[in-house]
């Protein structure tokens, strides 16, 4: 007996649908079971659709485009038709997609079916109410996925989907590193019942692999399923006592990223409609964690740019207290071109009594933009102006040199630079430790403020110059003011006035009144409280004279003078020149050193500090045209003190380590330094250089 002889007595008949020339072919028992006469026949696709009830042609193409997805067969059950709209019989569809490049060819069955009792219910393609359900759900899941902005507010939703008639009590997320599944995250198991899942070898005939390698869906309706297509991993899964499993891909433009477990403690038959619910929703998954992983790269991308381009104030200067915050504007990556910095200049030092000697720079700017080009261009900038202020340069010579930087870089009037020119405005302040002068120089940037020891708050005019930048020559008048111990000097950008809809002089009321009800002791509390007052939800309710609600950057300096303690007693010091003609004075200076150390305890280290006087007041007359200029200081603290001792010349060649031979008679002063030294450096000056060494000693009553 034929086949096709078979299959016409159990009331099955045999279809092809191609879907690149849309004809559909029947044998004799399809076309009646269409309702057609009983003989082979070649339809368009128009013809054998109007046959069907509309509703039930409308699911079949979503489960026929599931079914070539996965290369599952495609399931539905149809009603046909007559002429007249009216329901002749119901028939299930059961083929399976034939893929040739972007096209197909469907090859099954048509077998009549019972009609559905009334008021039975059945997931199929022509069940409303489950249909609308799942609708609503996927609604709701794609509404959930889409607030989700981490990966794992992602899981959390994730987990707390309830799918239609079938939710999972198990889920779990798989991603890839390299050749190896990981786990992003899971549900439903006890934490540590990854690790049997974590860095599996895609190779490996595990569920999730096999997604990974080849895109495709995995539906394991039964544990028989599960153990009879992967009997090497049944065993992990076994113990986790669930029925039934479907493993989905996570596909995000065409690349397989990840897979979707979903695990079912009830046995889950996998229909069509499940299918469907599963697949969409595991699309919906991969496109939540793509933007999650996106969000979170840039978020990490800024908080780098962050730590790269922002100094880290900390307790390092002594006799200072100094706080900084920057925040950045609300859109994109969230970085821009303010920036802060602090910059020890040579010559400082700690005093014995806490406090500092020498001076220090505060530098705070704003480049225009909010993008990363402003970002990459502070970034330049800060640096440029880091290495103009350690060469010892003056505050309006430091801004000329910054100014003519800028310039060049960005191409400066004929736009030259990538993206057109951009101009900065910028704060730069040397200060004095030891007796507060502060001497400042402006390029179009806010007037510092300071709020006083009985709370008064001045702004402080001050001289300025053009924003750098805009032309390549321009000059920086200074101004000097003096900060006494305890006294608070505050320099931000326009975006701590101007957040929140003020104008400057608003916003500086607004700053004045934080600044004034201040007690003044914590710094780190006055930045958070400034920052929150203009960036926080309190901002909300000060707006300003003006309509205008655009948010800008924050940068925001603080710094004070510590008031001394009492010391024990004062330092003593001596200073003596040796120059080129007079080699012989460097045993003076030995001698000087000794006499400093009369009442050292260490004899060792008062050898160590005439041994390396010596060797550095001799490098300045061998290696330089000039005199050498020793400074040697004693400050004495509570139970410690500190000997201090700089050598500096007007050559701006710094000293060069060398590796002497046993028998050469030079090369070793540096050498020597690092190890006799506490502490030593080359600080570079505006003509010349300095070098210098540090020794200290405990004082024993």
């Amino acid at each position: 007996m034929r086949t096709e002889d078979v299959l016409a007595a159990i009331a099955t008949g045999l279809w092809r649908w191609d879907n690149a020339s849309g004809i559909v072919s029947l044998d004799a028992e399809a076309a009646r079971l269409l309702g057609l006469p009983a003989e082979p026949a070649r339809l368009t696709e128009a013809a054998v659709r109007s046959r069907f009830h509309p509703v039930d042609w409308n699911e079949i193409d979503g489960v026929v485009g599931l079914a070539v997805a996965e290369g599952t067969l495609a399931e539905a059950r149809l009603r046909v038709m007559d002429e007249h709209g009216r329901v002749i019989r119901t028939v299930r569809s059961r083929s399976k997609p034939l893929v040739e490049g972007d096209d197909y060819q469907l090859v099954g069955t048509l077998q009549e079916v019972a009609e559905q009792s009334p008021g039975t219910a059945a997931r199929t393609p022509v069940t409303g109410d489950w249909r609308r359900s799942r609708e609503a759900f996927l609604l709701d899941a794609g509404r959930a996925l889409a607030e989700a902005r981490s990966t794992a507010e992602v899981l959390r939703v994730a987990a707390s989907l309830s799918m239609p008639g079938f939710s999972p009590d198990g889920l779990a997320v798989f991603g890839v590193a390299g050749d190896r599944l990981t786990v992003t995250g899971h549900h439903g198991q006890r934490q540590g019942d990854e690790e049997l899942f974590t860095s599996m070898s895609l190779d490996t005939d595990y569920p999730a692999a096999e997604v990974v390698r080849t895109g495709r869906a995995i539906y394991l309706p039964a544990p028989e399923d599960y153990r009879s297509r992967y009997p090497t991993t049944w065993p992990l899964a076994r113990r986790f006592g669930r029925r039934s499993w479907a493993f989905l891909p996570l596909v995000v433009s065409g690349r397989t990223m990840g897979a979707w477990m979903a695990a079912f403690k009830h046995p889950v038959a996998f229909t069509p409609d499940e299918r469907s619910v599963l697949t969409t929703v595991a699309r919906m998954l991969a496109q939540a964690l793509a933007r999650a992983g996106v969000a979170e790269s840039e978020r990490e991308l800024t908080l780098g740019l962050q730590r790269t381009m922002m100094p880290v104030l900390g307790p390092g200067v002594p006799g200072v207290r100094v706080a900084g915050r920057y925040v950045p504007t609300g859109g994109g990556l969230q970085v821009g071109g303010d920036w802060y910095d602090m910059i020890r200049l040579p010559g400082g030092s700690a005093r014995a009594d806490g406090a500092g000697t020498g001076r220090i720079a505060l530098v705070i700017g704003d480049v225009q933009g909010h993008d990363v080009r402003a970002a990459g261009l502070m970034g330049q900038l800060r640096i440029a102006l880091r290495a103009y202020a350690s060469e010892g340069h003056r505050p309006d010579a430091v801004l000329s040199r910054a100014s003519r930087f800028l310039y060049g870089i960005t191409g400066g009037e004929d736009g030259g630079g990538e993206g057109g020119p951009r101009f900065a405005t910028c704060l730069y302040l040397e200060v004095d430790l030891e007796t507060g002068a502060v001497e400042i120089a402006r390029a179009g940037h806010p007037e510092p403020a300071v709020r006083m020891n009985d709370g008064t708050v001045l702004l402080k005019p001050t001289a300025g110059g053009l924003p750098l930048g805009i032309v390549p020559d321009t000059d920086y008048p200074t101004t000097r003011v003096t900060l006494d111990p305890g006294e608070i000097l505050m320099v931000c950008t326009d975006g701590l006035l101007e957040t929140g809809g003020h104008d400057l002089d608003s916003g500086w009321e607004r700053v004045r009144k934080i600044l004034e009800s201040h007690d003044g002791e914590d710094l780190e509390t006055l930045a958070d409280t400034l920052v929150e007052a203009v960036h926080g939800p309190g901002s909300h309710h000060t707006t300003g004279p003006l309509a205008d609600r655009r948010e800008d950057d924050i940068a925001l300096l603080l710094l004070s003078r510590r008031p001394a303690v009492t010391v024990r007693e004062p330092p003593r010091r001596t200073l003596m020149t040796i120059a080129q003609a007079e080699p012989e004075r460097i045993a003076e200076a030995r001698e000087q050193v000794r006499q400093l150390l009369h009442d050292w305890t260490d004899g060792d280290q008062v050898d160590s500090a005439v041994l390396m006087v010596s060797e550095m007041v001799t490098n300045v007359l061998v290696h330089t045209d000039g005199d050498a200029l020793m400074v040697a200081e004693v400050s004495c603290g509570e139970d410690s003190r500190c000997l201090r001792v700089e050598v500096s010349d007007t050559s701006d060649e710094p000293p060069h380590r060398r590796r002497p031979g046993e028998m050469a008679s030079s090369g070793r002063g540096l050498l020597l330094m690092e190890m006799l030294a506490h502490a030593w450096g080359v600080d570079p000056r505006g003509e010349g250089k300095a070098i210098w060494f540090e020794l200290s000693e405990t004082v024993v009553e």
